[in-house]
């Protein structure tokens, strides 16, 4: 009798290495305030929201960060760990994170800037990329 085994990935798994992935090249995007790397995490289609920001597109993704990197992120970083992960399908998941950016001068988020997101991944040519992100305010205590 012979057996087989199964050579696709769970999508759990594949999820979570995902996210991890494009998690770290934002963080390390954002702490080379590099507006080019960091819209390279996303779609050419995708949408960025923000409190009081919405911006679409893999361009104007990067023209609204090289702003941002020249004025109020200027030398700042950014964190953010998964709370939540959910396999939609093989090429699609969807991301929440706890963290929020940290500015010169400071060690950790303060609590006005801390921030829950939602990402949405997809997975284009074996590679993940954002196709919509969005975050807002975490709730404070």
């Amino acid at each position: 009798m012979s057996s087989s085994s199964s050579t696709t990935a769970d999508p759990a798994t594949t999820a979570q290495a995902a996210a991890i992935g494009v998690r770290d090249r934002m963080v390390s995007a954002w702490a080379a305030n590099n507006a080019e790397e960091f819209a390279g995490i996303f779609t050419s289609d995708a949408n960025l929201i923000l409190p009081g920001v919405f911006v679409s597109g893999r361009e104007q993704i990067r023209a609204f960060m090289a702003r941002a990197f020249a004025g109020p992120y200027k030398g700042s970083r950014v964190t953010g760990t998964p709370i939540g992960l959910k396999a939609v399908g093989e090429d699609v998941c969807l991301v929440t994170t706890e963290g929020g950016v940290i500015y010169p001068g400071a060690d950790a988020v303060a609590p006005e800037h801390a921030i829950k997101a939602t990402w949405v991944l997809v997975r284009q040519n074996d590679n993940w990329l954002v196709t919509a992100y969005q975050n807002s305010p975490s709730a404070r205590d």
